[in-house]
């Protein structure tokens, strides 16, 4: 039975033509599969389905996902990026801090999406807020842990929104399709990224985060314990607030790459 198959040009460039006359007469089609976007399953004969071929320097790799959720499209990835992202959208990430677990079951992170002015240039910054406090696996002392298991992934303290941290390679802010998916983290030696956070759903971001983002190619994450910057209605409102929480030394970020478009 033939799958109800979008292959973009793009697509259809990478793969080949023999590739996508089998994909789209059902020969290769996924039939059920998890969706790489939403991470609910999906099937390519009953419901419109998008190939999403993510290429890496060596190898490439094709998913799928509902047409509802992203268009059909090729995304550039790194190759380690290629790996983690491949784990991160079949649903081996989770929206957990790793090594670290809120009292009582697992800590999920808020994201919030936002332009920041350092150094005198616009940067598009995702801020990391724990929805409570965190406490290091196996452990039961009280307190929050948060800060403390940040630095040590290598973030850095925060003092001054006004001056950017430094880089910290081997992170990555997985964008498909102009939306946010995932941030990824190295793996353990010898093992490819993980998704540090996962989306639940696409997060759309607005057309000036993009741009932000795009033309710099690298974003801006900020992170502080739970209650420290909360959501706020206006970036104004969340300088501020970023402002304080560095000001308290509540505060650690880092620069880290985009994948993706």
């Amino acid at each position: 039975m033939s799958a109800l198959l979008d292959v973009s040009a793009d697509v259809r460039a990478e793969i080949g033509e023999d590739e996508a006359e089998r994909l789209l007469t059902g020969d290769n089609s996924p039939g059920n599969y998890d969706c790489t976007s939403c991470r609910n399953p999906g099937d390519a004969v009953r419901e419109r389905t998008s190939t999403v071929l993510f290429v890496g320097e060596e190898t490439a790799v094709l998913a799928f996902a509902h047409a509802a959720c992203i268009p059909s499209q090729v995304v550039p990835v790194s190759e380690e990026q290629l790996k983690g992202a491949v784990r991160s959208i079949t649903g081996q990430g989770s929206d957990i801090a790793a090594g670290a677990q809120e009292a009582g079951g697992q800590a999920v992170l808020g994201v919030t999406c936002g332009l920041v002015i350092v150094d005198d240039e616009l940067y598009a910054s995702l801020v990391v807020e724990p929805n409570g406090a965190i406490a290091r696996p196996g452990s039961e002392a009280a307190g929050d842990e948060f800060l403390p298991l940040m630095i040590e992934q290598g973030f850095f303290p925060v003092t001054s929104v006004a001056s950017a941290p430094a880089e910290l390679t081997g992170w990555s802010v997985l964008l498909v399709g102009g939306e946010l998916h995932a941030v990824l983290q190295p793996g353990l030696v010898g093992s490819p990224s993980t998704a540090w956070w996962q989306a639940h759903q696409p997060l759309p971001v607005t057309e000036g985060w993009r741009n932000a983002a795009r033309q710099r190619g690298k974003v801006l994450l900020l992170a502080s314990p739970a209650g420290t910057i909360g959501t706020q209605p206006r970036e104004d409102l969340l300088r501020d607030a970023l402002d304080q929480a560095a000001e308290g030394g509540r505060l650690v970020g880092a620069v880290i790459p985009l994948a993706g478009t």
